[in-house]
């Protein structure tokens, strides 16, 4: 006897076709200071699709994943405190000024952070599929830490030390240079990947 599994589908878009990836579907840049890092933040906060795509962010411990993150949401209206959620796994937001919704309704973020993730099977316990499941952006770090259990993402944004200069080695205030990759994976990331150019 075959039973059915009823779940909640994962709300998203469709992923770009195999074998389509082009330069148009990525973006490369340098951010020389947490400026750079700000506007960056600022020009994804200017899309639309923002509002209900998942990103991922990846790089190792301390190349600026988290403050991406925190520049991401003052830009899309996030007020308060914004706290990493390294030790909860999830930290909820809710942007209640955002521009890109309609008046009166705020924007719900989730910001994961799967660094302490140890197994994928605590997903379902956990919840993670109705949040992914439900409207709104959702911020992923160490995604490679929920293994097969990751819906679609939409963008993904590659953060790495600046290889172009040595300085850094010599002066700490150059530290904050960075190399950043984003690849869009769905057409929403494309339209994503639009704000950025």
């Amino acid at each position: 006897m075959q039973s059915e599994l009823h779940v909640k589908p994962i709300v998203g878009t469709e992923p770009v076709p195999a074998g389509t990836a082009s330069p148009a579907h990525r973006w490369q840049g340098h951010w020389a200071t947490e400026d750079d890092t700000q506007a960056f933040a600022r020009r994804l906060a200017s899309s639309p699709a923002i509002t209900h795509a998942t990103l991922t962010l990846q790089g190792d411990l301390g190349a600026g994943k988290t403050t991406l993150v925190r520049h991401l949401l003052r830009a899309l209206g996030v007020q308060g405190r914004i706290k990493s959620p390294t030790y909860a796994v999830v930290e909820p937001h809710s942007a209640v000024g955002c521009p890109l919704m309609p008046a009166g309704v705020p924007l719900q973020i989730w910001h994961f952070d799967f660094y302490r993730f140890n197994d994928p099977r605590e997903w379902e316990d956990a919840g993670f599929r109705e949040l992914f499941a439900s409207p709104g952006l959702k911020l992923v770090e160490w995604p490679e830490r929920a293994g097969e259990f990751l819906p679609v993402i939409d963008l993904q944004i590659d953060i790495q030390p600046d290889d172009m200069t040595t300085s850094h080695l010599t002066d700490p205030e150059q530290d904050t240079r960075r190399t950043v990759h984003a690849t869009a994976l769905t057409p929403t990331g494309q339209r994503l990947l639009e704000a950025l150019a």
